[in-house]
């Protein structure tokens, strides 16, 4: 079995034949006459064969028509003689309904009906349990019925044919069955069911059964049988009785019309199309290849296709000389024509004896214009003639350079140009100078482009020169300055100091081998080619750096590169820009948002004043009392040492209260410098509670905490997050005193959990109060500063908050609580990141 196609096999084949038919005949009157030879051999072989197979199917044909007229009439008679048979076996059916006869004489008549049906092999009388109660089978036949009177039949095929003709009440015949016989020699037959029915009652059938080969034998016509290799067969075409027909070759099931054979079929009446007769003709003829005319043709064909053959082979050899001869012709000619330099020959006189197509349209005139001129010539402008004449002179004596020279030339239509001319001596077949060969360059181009190059380098140069940052360029592994623009220069001068300097500070220090580092300060000059724009140029990814130098006093943001300089060495590129203004408004505004958060803090103290001083009330009401009691006691002498010791204690507890509350508000109120830490939240919560507590029982507002255990520390100012929590928890308890809210629903919660928020890890503070919530105007602009809703407030502590923690790489948000359609509350949530 192949693993390839026979495609894929051809394939290699058919691309070398066209690459050797591409080089035999490049071009179209060659291929013309290289394949007429070719094309006759075969055009004529072709009629050959197309005649000889003409008549072949002609004569298939006309035997076609001859078989199928026979195996019709041998078909007409066989169905004639069933059918005769067939009324034999009604007759005798008849009979046994109307009592003529019985099971003693069944035998007897069926005997004389097997005797003029030389076909049929048996007669079985069975009735409706298809119980035999009589048979007779010829002597000669191998019938599956051979059974005793009173046996039953087993037979499927039988059965099945039994039950259809009592059905229909008609006679039915069986399929066609091919079986073996005890014997163990295949046997073919067919069965004929005839039904007895007596007043309509079923009464049995009468089996007919038919041996396929004595059909064959007896009911074909014997005309027909000498023709043709007649057979029987069933709808499957499987052989039942007569000769089969050779196996045909496997090309046929792909070309079916390479072996055509004469052979008809046609079914069998009344048994129908389950039994078919088939005829094949025998080969009478002696054909094409017995006939003498045919070899008298072949010989004289293949006589002219030998002629035909030779006649090509001599083409094919006149067509590659040809070739030959062209290709090499075609070969000089599209030298000339192809170069886009001008050629231009002269004499030792100077008179022009050759111009190539490129020098015509250079200079706009023809071949045949410029051959054989002598100077002036028409392409040379009048202004520039006397030059002209006298670098020809030059030229007709050998006084040139290799390097050529440069001239003005002049088209037809008065259009000057640039161009350089090469001039060289033209030697002959014999080694003896004949004239000067003259090449010309259009150069209008390259110099329109050099002007431009220059143009352009004169403006990036300027641009370079007026940035508001100094630029530089070092190469890698080197001393030598590249490139400085003028701000550059003003800051550390014509070297590659400054460059080191900007990198090493910024963190990134460049590599200096030793044999290099101590390189001749002859070379730290600007490059001459500073600026010019380079074709790929490699760049990686810049780095950003902030220093300060304290030699000019300034801050610097440096940013550096690499890329391929003009020459292909690898260099860095610096660009450092002046940001003083920047870091001194930057700091700045750092000191603004310093006294901004500490004046915060005053001002929520300022507003808790009243809160405080009850805080504090208690306790120096506790101590005054602890003390005018003692006092009282000592007078009256009613006072133990015991009972002193007791009121001193509580006395120092209320005092170290007192001292607690004030101490928590001070280190609250107090400024410090930013001091961001691992802090504890457990502590952050608790000392923030501590201060928001005195203004929540003030307010007769209850807080309840919801805090997660075993909270990972935070990076962050612990002040700053206490004043943020100290503000959303004093805004909450002053929302549910401003909506009246009755005792049972002054609540307010604070839950501090971790969790992930952009795919980091995160400790979440939300304070839930139980007020009006917020309205949506409000919503809107509740972080801008200077936005307020209080009358006497600054707008300034949420939009505090939110500098805070965004400060903190956090996030803060506010939201209303909703009960079905109605607002129950508001919750500010804020998260800062652990790590």
């Amino acid at each position: 079995m192949f693993k390839t196609s026979p495609a894929s096999l051809l394939k290699p084949i058919a691309v070398k034949w066209r690459s050797w038919w591409t080089q035999q005949t490049p071009n179209r009157q060659d291929r013309f006459a290289f394949m007429a030879p070719l094309a006759a051999v075969i055009l004529f072989m072709a009629a050959i064969t197309t005649a000889f197979w003409y008549l072949r199917y002609e004569e298939l044909d006309r035997e076609q028509e001859v078989i199928s007229r026979d195996v019709e009439y041998a078909q007409q008679r066989m169905r004639l003689r069933l059918l005769d048979k067939q009324e034999q076996v009604m007759r005798l059916a008849r009979d046994i309904i109307d009592g003529g006869t019985n099971k003693k004489t069944f035998n007897a008549e069926a005997k004389a009906v097997l005797i003029q049906s030389l076909e049929m092999a048996s007669l079985t009388w069975v009735d409706p349990m298809l119980r035999v109660q009589g048979t007779y089978t010829s002597p000669s036949s191998n019938t599956t019925l051979a059974l005793a009177p009173g046996q039953t039949i087993a037979h499927s095929e039988t059965m099945r044919t039994f039950q259809l003709a009592r059905e229909l009440q008609q006679p039915v015949y069986s399929h066609p069955v091919l079986e073996k016989n005890p014997t163990q020699t295949a046997y073919a037959f067919l069965q004929l069911h005839v039904p007895l029915y007596n007043r309509g009652k079923f009464e049995g059938v009468i089996i007919a059964e038919y041996s396929m080969e004595g059909m064959l034998r007896f009911a074909v016509p014997t005309e027909v049988s000498d023709r043709y290799a007649v057979s029987l067969r069933d709808a499957s075409n499987l052989v039942l009785a007569g000769q089969a027909d050779t196996a045909k070759p496997k090309v046929t099931e792909v070309l079916p019309w390479l072996f055509r054979t004469n052979e008809y079929e046609v079914p069998i009446t009344p048994v129908g199309y389950d039994l078919a007769l088939h005829a094949q003709a025998y080969r009478t003829s002696s054909g094409l290849v017995g006939n003498g005319v045919f070899w008298l043709v072949v010989a004289l064909s293949a006589i002219t296709a030998w002629m035909l053959i030779g006649t090509w082979q001599h083409t094919k050899r006149r067509v590659q000389v040809q070739q030959a001869l062209v290709a090499e012709t075609n070969f000089r000619r599209a030298m000339e024509n192809s170069i886009l330099t001008g050629m231009r020959a002269m004499d030792l006189k100077g008179r022009i004896t050759y111009v190539n197509a490129a020098f015509c349209q250079m200079t706009g005139w023809s071949e045949e214009e410029l051959v054989g001129r002598l100077p002036p010539f028409p392409y040379w402008p009048d202004e520039d003639r006397e030059t002209l004449e006298q670098k020809l002179a030059q030229e007709l004596k050998g006084e040139t350079t290799s390097s050529g020279f440069q001239v003005r030339v002049k088209r037809r239509n008065d259009q000057v140009f640039d161009a350089r001319l090469y001039v060289s001596p033209l030697i002959d077949a014999l080694g003896q100078q004949t004239g000067w060969m003259t090449s010309m360059t259009d150069i209008t181009e390259p110099n329109r482009v050099r002007e431009q190059l220059s143009a352009a380098h004169d403006r990036f140069t300027t641009v370079l020169e007026g940035l508001d940052a100094s630029v530089s360029v070092a190469p890698l592994g080197s001393k030598e300055l590249l490139f400085a623009n003028k701000l550059y220069r003003q800051w550390f001068a014509s070297t590659t100091q400054g460059h080191l300097n900007l990198v090493t500070q910024a963190g990134q220090p460049r590599s200096l081998p030793e044999s290099e580092a101590a390189g001749d300060d002859a070379q730290d000059q600007d490059d001459a080619l500073m600026g010019l724009p380079t074709e790929g140029m490699t760049e990686s990814k810049a780095e950003n750096a902030e220093i300060y130098l304290p030699e000019l006093g300034k801050w610097l943001e440096v940013r550096s590169r690499y890329l391929n300089w003009v020459d292909g060495r690898l260099a860095q590129m610096v660009i450092a820009s002046d940001i003083t203004a920047r870091r001194q408004a930057e700091e700045q505004a750092l000191v603004q948002a310093e006294r901004a958060q500490s004046a915060s803090r005053l001002i929520t103290m300022g507003e808790m004043a009243s809160s405080v001083a009850h805080e504090l009330n208690q306790p120096l009401t506790a101590i005054s009392n602890y003390c005018s009691g003692m006092v009282s006691r000592i007078k009256a002498n009613n006072l133990s040492e015991e009972d002193l010791l007791k009121a001193l204690e509580k006395t120092a507890h209320q005092a170290q209260r007192a001292g607690q509350i004030i101490q928590r508000i001070r280190s609250f109120v107090k400024r410090s410098e930013p001091n961001r830490t691992q802090a504890d939240v457990a502590t952050m919560v608790a000392e923030a509670v501590e201060l928001a507590g005195i203004e929540m029982r003030r307010r007769q507002v209850r807080l309840s905490q919801v805090m997660a255990a075993r909270l990972p520390a935070v990076h962050a100012d612990p002040i700053l997050i206490e004043q943020v929590l100290v503000n959303l928890m004093r805004n909450a308890a002053e929302s549910i005193d401003i909506a009246q809210r009755p005792l049972t629903r002054r609540d307010v919660e604070l839950k501090v959990l971790p969790r992930k928020e952009e795919e980091q890890d995160v400790i979440e503070f939300s304070v839930t109060d139980s007020g009006r919530g917020l309205p949506p105007e409000v919503m809107e602009h509740l972080f801008e500063a200077f936005f307020s809703t209080k009358s006497e407030g600054m707008g300034i502590g949420l939009n505090l908050c939110r500098s805070i923690v965004e400060s903190h790489q956090g996030r803060m948000k506010a939201e209303n609580i909703y009960n079905a359609e109605e607002i129950t509350g508001c919750r500010f949530s804020f998260w800062i990141p652990v790590r």
